[in-house]
């Protein structure tokens, strides 16, 4: 049996991309709440999970 390759992985359970980390200047520096960085922390862990379980899916 051989390994799959990202060719063999179906189209309709595409690997999650990460969010796009902000810039500095994204930032308002008022001290919103939540925070554009708050945000961005919520959706990495979200796509750190996700991730997980597409890897999970995908083991040969």
């Amino acid at each position: 049996m051989t390994k799959a390759s990202v060719q063999d992985q179906p189209l309709d359970d595409p690997r999650p991309t990460p969010p796009r980390h902000p810039d500095l200047a994204d930032c308002c520096h008022s001290g919103c709440s939540p925070c554009i960085f708050d945000l961005y922390d919520d959706a990495l862990e979200r796509y750190w999970d996700a991730l997980d379980a597409w890897e999970a899916r995908h083991r040969p």
